[in-house]
Order: C-alpha cells, then structure tokens, then sequence
C-alpha cells in the first residue's frame, strides 16, 4: 500500500471506538479522532493526511480520521466530545459558540487552534439547465448540501441574499458533492451548492464528464448583504479559469475560512503538540491537497473564534502576530 492509500484508508476507516475524550484520554496520549467531512470534498483527503501525519510524528498518538456530515456535525462531534478535533468552517464554528441556528441551546466551548485555508462557494450546473445566475435557481431542482454540513448553512445565507425562499422557490434536496455530482449527470438535479477548497475532486470529476460543460454561478456579489446580517464573516473571491475542465472564465464566489478546533478541555500541551506538527510538517500536508499550502505562520489570524492558549503558546514562541 503506497502513502496515498493508506492516508485514504485511514480517512475511510473512520472511527472504530467508543469516544476518546475521556478523563484520561490525553493522558495516556493514545487516541486522536479528527472529525473530516465527506468523501467527494477537501477536508476528507486532507484530515487523513494530518492523521497520518500525527500518527507518524507525536509519539504515543495515533490519529483517526473521520468521516461525517461536514462543519455543522463536527461542532457537534467536538460539543459531545466524541471527536477531539475538527475541520469547520468559521461560520458554523461561530454559530455553535454563541448557540446560534443549529446550535440553540447546546453551545459547543470550541477554541480555534489554527487557521487551515479559504472555503470558495461553489455553485454548480452544467450547460443546458438553464441556470446561469443566482436568480435562475427559482423553480429548479437545487441541492443545497448534505444534513449538518456548513454548506446547507452558507447555501441557504446565499439563496436569502439573492431574494429566494428557500422552500418556496426551489425544489430542493440535501446530498453532499459526490452526490449532488452524481445526481446532476443523471438529471435528477438542476444545479447544486458546494462550499469547498480547489479543486474540489467531485467537481472535477463532473466538469470532465464527456459532453459536459460545466457551469459556475457568481455569488460575490451576495457578500455585503450576507455580511451585514452574520457578523462579517464573509469576504469574496475567484475561482480561478482553468481549476476545473472546461472552465473557461474566473468566477468571482463569496469565501469563508477553514478552521481547526478542539474543545476547550483540550490539554495545552496537547494543543501546542499538535499545532507544532502540523506546521512544521506542512509540505507532508501538501503532498495530500494543495490547499494546505496555506496552513502557515502568515496565516494566522485572529477572528470571531477563541484561541486555544496551547495554540497561542506555539504561535507567539514562533512570533506570529495573531
């Protein structure tokens, strides 16, 4: 089995105990389990990569990999302290420490322990659907992402801010990127929502289909709106020409920031082990996904999200200006 495959297999193998946030869970250094996304997406890929990075690197640990529904269920992972990391996008981390939407009242004490890469939202549909901006979707067969995924979250904030009932005006369905791509060969959907880092292996993998001409929605012009109703949490981006096949122009998206956190109850020393790790072996997260090339030093910054004091510790000895 070659390092690819095994880092996959970790990611596949999910998590084969009971949870690993007991008392002496950190103690004993033995268990770590980071709550991922699903398979179509980046942060399957890239949490078995930092598992196996872990695993190969901290003495005592070893890392899993989870597979789940996306940010709004690895908040609630971290909450119920079954995965003791978790890849999440600002806004759902956001929402579970203030006990907002999905998160009334069960507040998630999550602290941040670094800053990973920029989340491009993506909406997706192909030549021939008759959907072409934001305002075409009325009336159309729309996945707005997968149960607990902070795609259906950022999806229907996007749908709000372009003037749509997200009930009343789609026919809509809940399917994560390997099924929504899926879904749209097979004409059961119109278009769907994807909030995710580039490429997006699910769809590339539509985009190449044969006779298939993909297309990409705008939706930076939806961030002021978004921003002035949820915190600032948003800023806008490209999707550059060429990420995907058949792409031919730059497609201006709103973005959101990926993020890791742990429960506040994280040890500092565990924090600090693991944050030194992931940065210091960051060309190993690379290998994985490209995005992590934007997991370091520079990126580092402070947000609506609390530090964790481990995570600060490193950061400050290395003099990042958070």
């Amino acid at each position: 089995m070659n390092r690819r495959e095994f880092m996959i297999a970790t990611a596949a193998s999910g998590l084969a105990g009971t949870s690993l946030l007991g008392e002496h869970a950190f103690a004993q250094q033995t268990s770590i389990a980071i709550a991922t996304g699903g398979t179509g997406g980046v942060y399957y890929p890239l949490g078995g990569g930092m598992a196996n990075v872990l695993s190969k690197n901290l003495p005592g640990f070893v890392a899993t990999a989870r597979v789940t529904g996306g940010s709004v269920a690895n908040m609630q992972l971290i909450g119920s302290k079954q995965s003791e990391i978790a890849l999440t996008q600002v806004d759902a981390a956001y929402d579970a420490i203030k006990g907002l939407d999905k998160f009334v009242g069960n507040v998630v004490p999550a602290r941040m322990l670094m800053v990973l890469y920029p989340n491009r939202m993506h909406v997706v549909s192909v030549e021939g659907r008759g959907v072409n901006t934001m305002a075409d979707l009325k009336g159309k067969r729309v996945s707005c992402g997968s149960p607990g995924s902070a795609t259906e979250v950022f999806a229907f904030r996007c749908i709000e801010m372009a003037g749509l009932d997200k009930d009343k005006d789609l026919r809509r369905e809940r399917l994560g990127v390997a099924e929504s791509t899926n879904a749209i060969k097979d004409g059961k959907i119109d278009a769907y929502f994807w909030v995710g880092g580039l490429p997006t292996a699910a769809v590339t993998d539509l985009a190449a289909t044969p006779n298939t001409k993909i297309k990409l929605i705008d939706t930076a012009n939806l961030v002021a709106k978004m921003n002035t109703k949820y915190n600032n949490l948003y800023t806008t981006g490209m999707i550059p020409a060429k990420t995907y096949p058949g792409q031919d122009k730059d497609n201006p998206v709103a973005v959101i920031q990926n993020i890791l956190v742990a429960h506040e109850s994280m040890p500092d020393k565990v924090a600090y082990d693991i944050v030194k790790t992931f940065i210091e072996k960051q060309p190993d997260l690379v290998a994985v996904h490209g995005e992590a090339k934007s997991i370091a030093l520079a990126t580092q910054k402070d947000g609506p999200i609390p530090w964790h004091p481990g995570a600060v510790k490193y950061f400050k000895e290395k003099g990042a200006k958070l």
